[in-house]
């Protein structure tokens, strides 16, 4: 697989002024720093395919991470190129042989199948998505010290939600090692970036554990599961259905993962 990134430090913050009225009387002007919000169009083999809102750092992550959770790719083996612009505003993905379909599609209108997160993001076709369903993870030993070390780095403070309140964050571990920590607008973004990053680096997925800040329902379970994580971890809750794909797939699911306390709801040893 061929990266050219063409963007750079492209601005996460804008500088923004509001009126400040306090319940004790307090009434004032003053700014703070605010979020920027960036559209990300994504072509597969010159073909528009998604419309992501993110923010504009780790964006080959973010593509990588979204083809894989989509399951339009297994493996970084199936891309042969990625390409994003110098505004990254356009990411372009071009596919190896063996993953195209025939052509009699291409000429299709673009239908929206699958809005796949809070923050507006669209998949526009599902012309490059394959039908293979989901298969359960393999389970791994786990041990409650390598969660609560992912929760400290968590509370410890993410850069960009320290000013903004306004970011979801995610982590990706190895045992009691944190390999990457990034931040989005939403839960979802921010997820398909650590499953990016480690498909750029030849990270296995399998023996890794993730944590998200955001809530897991589904939507958020089947990305783990179509990844191949064996640990899906978060500080806020699941949703019943997600508690049943988890244990339907095997996927250990731990929620209300702070520094003190955890709750396990599927747990599945090797």
């Amino acid at each position: 697989m061929h990266i050219n990134e063409q963007y750079h430090d492209l601005p996460l913050l804008e500088t923004k002024a509001y009126q400040f009225i306090g319940r004790d009387g307090q009434n004032f002007s003053t700014e703070e720093q605010v979020l920027n919000e960036h559209l990300l169009d994504v072509y597969i083999n010159d073909r528009l395919t998604m419309k992501l809102i993110c923010l504009p750092q780790h964006l080959t992550e973010l593509v990588l991470g979204r083809l894989l959770t989509e399951h339009i790719i297994r493996s970084v083996d199936d891309i042969e190129q990625i390409y994003i612009c110098e505004y990254g505003k356009r990411a372009k993905v071009y596919l190896r042989p063996s993953q195209n379909k025939e052509s009699g599609a291409l000429g299709a209108s673009f239908v929206e199948t699958t809005p796949s997160c809070c923050t507006g993001n669209h998949i526009l076709n599902d012309y490059f998505s394959s039908d293979h369903p989901p298969v359960p993870v393999t389970p791994i030993e786990w041990k409650p010290e390598w969660i609560f070390h992912m929760a400290d780095t968590f509370a410890d403070g993410m850069p960009l939600h320290s000013v903004t309140f306004a970011t979801h964050s995610c982590l990706l571990a190895r045992k009691n090692e944190v390999l990457f920590s990034c931040e989005d607008i939403g839960r979802h973004n921010a997820l398909d970036k650590v499953i990016g990053y480690a498909l750029r680096h030849q990270i296995d997925l399998r023996e890794c554990m993730i944590y998200s800040s955001g809530r897991i329902p589904t939507d958020m379970a089947i990305k783990a599961i179509y990844a191949g994580i064996p640990i899906l971890c978060s500080k806020a809750s699941p949703t019943a259905e997600a508690i049943e794909l988890a244990r339907k797939y095997q996927l250990t699911l731990i929620c209300a993962a702070r520094r003190d306390r955890m709750k396990v709801f599927v747990t599945v040893h090797r």
